[in-house]
C-alpha cells in the first residue's frame, strides 16, 4: 500500500497544488466541522459501497451537508442493492482505515476497481477539501485537479444527481 509520503508526492509530480491542515482524528462529519475554520472549500462526505453480490465497489462523494438516503442512492445509481463495504474491502482496494474514505485513496487501486459517482453539485465548487487517507489531516485542491487525479489512475466516474435539489 502506498502511503502519505507516495501521495504528497504524486500530487507533486503531477504540478496539484495543495493546502494542508492538520487536526486532531476525525471520523464524522460533525467532528470534522470544528476543524473547518478558515479552508474555503466545498467540503465532501465520502462513502465507500459494495453491490449485493461483493464483487463491485463505489466510492460516493457527496457535499457534506446531505443525508444519505440508501434506498434512493439505490435507485439513482442503478446499481441494484448496496451495502457499506467492510474495512477489509475498504483496505484491500483504497488502503484506508474507516474514518479516512477519500478520492485519493485511488493510489492505492492498481487495478481500477472502484468506480466513482460524484454529485454534480461539486461543480458548483472551485475548490474541495478531503482527507488526505488519514483522518488527522484535510488537503484543499482544485476541482480540476481532482479530476485530473481520477483521470490519472484511470479509474471510471460520473457525475450524477445524488439527490433532489432542496432549495
Amino acid at each position: 500500500m502506498r502511503g502519505q509520503q507516495e501521495l504528497y508526492e504524486l500530487l507533486d509530480k503531477l504540478g496539484i497544488r495543495f493546502d494542508y491542515r492538520e487536526h486532531p482524528p476525525v471520523a464524522t462529519i460533525e467532528e470534522a466541522t470544528k476543524h473547518w475554520k478558515g479552508i474555503h472549500a466545498g467540503r465532501c462526505k465520502n462513502i465507500f459501497l459494495r453491490n449485493h453480490k461483493g464483487n463491485r465497489h463505489y466510492l460516493v462523494i457527496l457535499e457534506h451537508l446531505r443525508d444519505l438516503n440508501m434506498r434512493d442512492l439505490e435507485q439513482r445509481l442503478r446499481q441494484g442493492k448496496l451495502s457499506f463495504a467492510s474495512p477489509e474491502r475498504l483496505k484491500k482496494y483504497l488502503g484506508v482505515e474507516p474514518g479516512s474514505v477519500s478520492p485519493l485513496g485511488l493510489i492505492n487501486d492498481t487495478d481500477h476497481h472502484v468506480h466513482l459517482f460524484l454529485d454534480k453539485k461539486l461543480l458548483n465548487f472551485d475548490r474541495l477539501s478531503f482527507h488526505p487517507n488519514v483522518n488527522t489531516a484535510s488537503i484543499t485542491i482544485s476541482r480540476d485537479d481532482l479530476i485530473r487525479f481520477i483521470d490519472f489512475f484511470g479509474n471510471s466516474y460520473e457525475f450524477l444527481d445524488l439527490y433532489d435539489d432542496l432549495e
